[in-house]
Parts: structure tokens; sequence; C-alpha cells
């Protein structure tokens, strides 16, 4: 019955790899058309001047829309042949008791590849862009018009996080799709960035003159939870990348000794 389940579940994850690696294009499509409606939404129901929005106003959403697409489409590019790169020169993953094989060994193992848990961590890098973007439309209204400093920084921060962030949570999508050695260690980078981000917005937020009180204890509790969040994350994952024997096979051609 274990059995049974197991192979059930593994159907099923391979059914969504295959479904992930077919409808890129439409995953992109989907993604343009909804973040621009919202981006439409948000700047119309925000206090902006009266009359048609100036660039100023409508650029922070066209990067919103169109950094994760151009990151996709360059990481596709880049990785097109991800996992005949080679290995990394400097093991740092020295955890359990392992063996180097060849590229063709590793193909040939039953674990090599994308499909069981990666497939749940696939997903959730790529639902990182839609997360963001909520949040980031939550918490930032279109802007316009003379604005205090304090305001000015804050948005410019929080635009650059979505528009970093999701960009490279988008890379680290397609270089584990595609098996690319380097894509663990590019996951725990991009983790740091993620809580140096935090870190940078409270650090410069805050110093900012005329923060008003309530609007820096708003932003405390956000950070608070981007950070938490973040280290959720790499509690959960860093475990299974350093680990896993799929990962082990996948991504750094080596099997348990």
């Amino acid at each position: 019955m274990i059995d049974a389940l197991k192979q059930r579940l593994h159907a099923k994850s391979a059914a969504l790899l295959l479904t992930m690696e077919t409808g890129l294009e439409r995953i992109m499509l989907a993604w343009l058309g909804l973040a621009a409606a919202a981006s439409a939404i948000r700047i119309a129901l925000s206090p902006v001047d009266a009359g048609i929005p100036g660039f100023e106003t409508i650029a922070p959403y066209l990067l919103l829309i169109f950094a994760p697409v151009v990151s996709m489409v360059l990481a596709l590019r880049w990785f097109a042949s991800g996992d005949t790169m080679p290995q990394p020169a400097i093991r740092l993953s020295r955890l359990g008791n392992w063996q180097n094989v060849g590229a063709a060994e590793a193909r040939r193992q039953p674990l090599y590849g994308t499909t069981g848990i990666m497939v749940s961590l696939l997903v959730g890098m790529l639902l990182n862009v839609p997360v963001r973007a909520v949040e980031y439309f939550a918490a930032m209204p279109a802007l316009s018009g003379p604005i205090p400093s304090w305001l000015a920084t804050l948005h410019t921060l929080m635009t650059l996080d979505v528009v970093l962030l999701s960009s490279l949570y988008v890379i680290a999508f397609v270089a584990a799709l595609r098996r690319v050695p380097l894509f663990p260690r590019l996951l725990v980078a991009i983790w740091c960035v993620d809580l140096a981000m935090q870190l940078l917005t409270a650090q410069l937020v805050v110093g900012t003159p005329g923060l008003p009180p309530a609007v820096a204890a708003a932003l405390q509790s956000v950070l608070d939870g981007n950070v938490k969040k973040v280290l959720i994350s790499a509690a959960l994952w860093l475990p299974y990348l350093l680990l896993s024997a799929r990962v082990n096979v996948t991504y750094r051609r080596r099997i348990p000794a």
C-alpha cells in the first residue's frame, strides 16, 4: 500500500513537472495579463494626480510586470543545456557519504531528475512571483507629484525588492528545472540576498526624516514577516538540498556510497 501511494505521488509530481516544462510560455503570458490588469487597477484606485498617469507612476509597475518574464526568457537561454554544465570546482556540500559518478551514469540513476519533492520546491519558487506582487500591490499605492522623502525611499526600496527578488527566484526556478549544477548554491545565495534586502529596507527607511511612527511600526511588522518567511524556507529546504539523494545525483552527480 505504501509503495502504491509512493508511485501515485510520483506520477502526480511527474505530471505536474511536465505541465510546467511544456507550459512555460502559457505561464508567462498568464502572468503578463494578470499583472497588467492588477497594475491598472492599482493605479486607478491610487490617489494620483488627475489625468493620465505619468511615466514615474507607471514605471514601477512596468518593471514588476516585465522583469520576471525577461528573467525567465534569459534564464532559459542561459541554461538551455543546464545538465551538461560542469560541476563547480569547489564542493561546498560535504555532508553524507557520497561517490562521484559521471554525467552519463548520473542520468541512468532512478532518482535523477526533478520529480518527487523537488516539484514542490519548483512550485514554491515560481509562486514567489505572484505572492510578492500581491504584497506590493497591497502595501504600495501608485505615486505621482510631490511626495515626502520617506515615502519616496520606501517606494523605491519596495519596488527594488519585488523586482529583484521575483527575477532571482525565476532564474533559480529555471536553473532547477534545467538541472544546472549550481542550482543549490544559487538558491542559498538568493535567500541571503532576500534577507539582506529586508535589513537594508529597514535601515534606510527608518533613518529617513519625517517617517510617521505608525508607518514605521507597520513596516517593521512587514519586514519581520518577510525575514521569518525566508528563514522558514531555508530551514525547510536546506537539509533537503544538502542530504537528498535526488538532489545529489541530479545536481552534484554523486550517489550514496
